[in-house]
């Protein structure tokens, strides 16, 4: 088992104060977020590498705990013992880190699950049952309120991606919103919510997304629907028509014989997907059929005589 420098995961001197710690905090939740970086492995293990530096580096009696144990396992470890033997037990009787230790454990269990903390992090401060250390989950300490900011963003946007300046406690907030998402949607900036007032961590700040009607695209999850007008004779004998895209115009080949309000999908398409922008929805192109106005003499005789071949 790996000692974890949490200093050095926030990039703080051990002297670095509350507001220091903080800072380097924020500045790298929001780099390595999981909404920022949708699948990208190694951004949600340093994610989670952030969270547990300051889950214990933000709690006066955790930072105490860990300076203090830390030093002793760290000598037991120079002295090329077992760190599985180490006593953990008897290092926590001493006056300096006396009382229960009151773990929070913010949404990190819900975005990752029993992975959320590492073995070092439960065997320090019981933040899992285990078997090696005997402890069990602690309550949440009191953490700061999370904030909700309403955001409008185009179908533009949505499917490219943009960005967003917030207010949040008087500070300006550069958002990035990813590709993909969707009314409702809410983007998580960690850390700027509101401050605690027990010295627990801030809260967060979520960005709820509303993206706005637009003339000629719906959107159904991923997928994206239009509709297209093709002439009676492209209808009737078939034929290419151009068809409006997200990304500008396509060309869809109609079957001869296609009927009014007759549907074709155009695979990938549509809306990039949340959680893997490489993907895509389909796009659903609805066709219209445009009658012919105004007919020559001569035209009127060619459809008489079209319905008169049509049959009885």
């Amino acid at each position: 088992m790996q000692y974890r420098d949490y200093y050095k995961t926030l990039g703080v001197s051990k002297q670095a104060d509350e507001k220091e710690i903080r800072k380097a905090y924020r500045k790298l939740a929001r780099q390595y977020h999981p909404d920022v970086n949708p699948g990208n492995k190694q951004a949600e293990a340093r994610f989670k590498e952030i969270n547990e530096a300051y889950e214990v580096l933000s709690d006066g009696q955790k930072r105490r705990e860990y300076d203090h144990l830390g030093a002793d396992w760290q000598a037991y470890q120079g002295m090329g013992r077992d760190p599985s033997g180490f006593d953990w037990g008897s290092r926590r009787s001493r006056p300096a880190t006396q009382g229960r230790v009151n773990i929070q454990y913010d949404d990190l269990s819900d975005l990752f699950g029993d992975s959320a903390y590492s073995e070092f992090f439960q065997m320090f401060f019981g933040g899992r049952p285990s078997a090696r250390s005997g402890m069990n989950q602690r309550p949440r300490s009191g953490r700061g309120r999370d904030a909700e900011h309403p955001v409008e963003i185009t179908l533009e946007e949505a499917f490219k991606g943009t960005q967003r300046i917030v207010l949040a406690d008087g500070r300006r907030l550069e958002v990035k919103i990813p590709a993909g998402v969707r009314t409702g949607s809410r983007v998580r900036v960690a850390g700027e919510g509101s401050s605690s007032g027990s010295g627990g961590a801030p809260g967060d700040l979520y960005l709820v997304v509303q993206v706005q009607p637009h003339p000629i695209f719906t959107r159904d999850g991923d997928d994206l629907r239009c509709q297209v007008t093709a002439s009676l004779f492209a209808a009737v004998l078939g034929g290419e028509i151009a068809v409006p895209t997200p990304t500008g115009r396509a060309s869809l080949r109609i079957p001869p014989g296609t009927q009014p309000g007759q549907v074709f999908r155009l695979r990938g398409l549509g809306m990039p997907k949340l959680r893997g922008p490489s993907q895509r929805g389909n796009l659903l192109v609805q066709v219209a059929v445009r009658l012919p106005e105004h007919l020559t003499d001569e035209q009127k005789e060619l459809f008489q005589e079209l319905a008169g071949l049509d049959g009885p």
